[in-house]
């Protein structure tokens, strides 16, 4: 007994050190985060990292620890710098509350920051909200949603796609935010990894760095058409590797990928068993060829989809997932412990909005997008002709460009804009919204031009 006893006191022991030492770290990291917040630089640093993995290795190897072990434990540790230095980090979301508040204050600011479409959901909406209570949806329901939502949904997606899907590969949730924080929360576990190719929206980095995943991004740039390298993707990927994330049409940057490079990365997710997490919510919005993830019939799919956009109902909260039945057995389980289910009514409403035709919703978008092309070629901006979602990602040529410092400052002259630091290592890029009229984008382009024109 004695000899447990102190083997369980010199474990305890070294815990204790171990605790100290994570407070120092963690400390450290802080300076860290402040230093690089006053340089302008980002705070991921994915080559230092692995610079640090390599190192980590080779001394596994040398003591005879567990390399997944050892990798994992890394991971935390990398999560938690992350995490106290992204505490102050402004993303379009901070921005638009920053700009709800000036207008409770009774300021005017036009709105180009987020992804909200100013039209109405299609008439059908209205009336069936009307028909809900006669109707009798208003009960308990199914975790995974009302069977003949789903039914409706498969038959939509189906045929929208191109491809054989049954109710039994669908959940529904409340906004398709949900179904991705449901598929990484429930499909990866603390210390694993996903890739995340950026620019992208940052509830992905949210979701896994909520659920202790390590995430390792993959920037891509202006210059090389915001197309990711497969070769950066197939050396991120070791033991730890679970997921890639997709978004294509992509938000911010509008890109498409191109229909090869696309393959080669499914076939590299199906080399290495990853699964792919495919949010494809603007596909409603795809000008050029596009192709879905659903199109590979890859059991380790899950496909995100919501009325947010394509049908303007951002308020409604209600989305979707497509994905095998295994996978929808776990993620259901998540669903039925966090809401029970869905609410009836607003599932009600989201069927009979899939009877409505909403292509007038994306030729609208489309010449909006053409409208702030052209103002924005005009005003001397960098970017991409968007291949499809309603956003331009622009890169502002001026010296020392904080994207943050800009949007903050453009909201005191009447314009909400996205810092190009809330989808990555950006800072010298800014978001444009098509989510108003074109008279109403037009007065807002002419406003940034002008503050432009006073930085300059």
């Amino acid at each position: 007994m004695s000899d447990i006893n102190e083997l369980r006191n010199e474990m305890d022991a070294v815990t204790l050190e171990m605790i100290n030492l994570l407070k120092t770290r963690t400390d450290i990291a802080k300076q860290i985060g402040e230093v690089k917040k006053s340089i302008g630089k980002g705070v991921a640093d994915e080559e230092r990292e692995e610079n640090l993995r390599r190192k980590i290795m080779k001394v596994t190897q040398e003591i005879g620890l567990d390399e997944t072990l050892a990798s994992k434990f890394l991971n935390f540790l990398l999560n938690e710098s992350i995490k106290v230095q992204s505490e102050n980090k402004q993303t379009h979301l901070s921005i638009f509350l920053k700009a709800k508040s000036l207008e409770q204050e009774g300021k005017k600011i036009i709105h180009m920051e987020v992804g909200e479409p100013d039209f109405l959901p299609p008439e059908i909406v209205k009336k069936s909200l009307s028909e809900v209570f006669d109707e009798g949806f208003m009960k308990y329901g199914q975790a995974r949603g009302m069977p003949k939502f789903r039914e409706a949904l498969a038959k939509y997606v189906s045929q929208k796609f191109n491809v054989e899907i049954t109710q039994e590969n669908i959940i529904v949730s409340p906004g398709a935010r949900f179904s991705i924080f449901s598929a990484i929360s429930t499909l990866l576990n603390p210390g694993d990894e996903m890739i995340v190719i950026e620019p992208s929206w940052p509830a992905y980095k949210d979701c896994a760095l909520n659920s202790g995943i390590k995430v390792r991004t993959i920037n891509t740039t202006l210059e090389k058409k915001w197309e990711p390298s497969v070769e950066e993707i197939k050396n991120a990927i070791n033991s730890n590797t679970k997921m890639i994330v997709l978004n294509y049409p992509n938000n911010p940057t509008g890109k498409i990928l191109p229909e090869k490079l696309q393959d080669d990365i499914i076939n590299l997710a199906k080399e290495n068993d990853l699964y792919v997490l495919s949010d494809e919510i603007y596909s409603q919005y795809a000008k050029n060829n596009w192709k879905s993830i659903l199109s590979y019939d890859y059991e380790k799919s899950i496909v995100t989809q919501s009325f947010s956009k394509s049908h303007a109902m951002t308020g409604f909260r209600v989305g979707y997932a497509i994905t095998s039945k295994k996978i929808i057995e776990k993620m259901v389980k998540l669903e039925a412990l966090c809401l029970t289910n869905v609410s009836e009514p607003i599932q009600y409403v989201a069927m009979k909005a899939l009877e409505s035709d909403t292509s007038s919703n994306s030729k609208l978008i489309q010449s909006r997008l053409d409208m702030l092309t052209e103002k924005a070629n005009e005003m001397g901006l960098e970017f991409m002709i968007p291949d499809g979602a309603m956003y331009i990602f622009a890169k502002i040529n001026q010296k020392d460009f904080d994207g943050v410092k800009f949007a903050n400052n453009s909201l005191e002259k009447g314009i909400a804009i996205a810092p190009g630091e809330g989808f990555g290592n950006y800072k010298n890029f800014i978001r444009i919204s098509a989510c108003q009229d074109e008279k109403t984008l037009m007065e807002g382009m002419h406003i940034l031009g002008n503050i432009m024109s006073d930085i300059q």
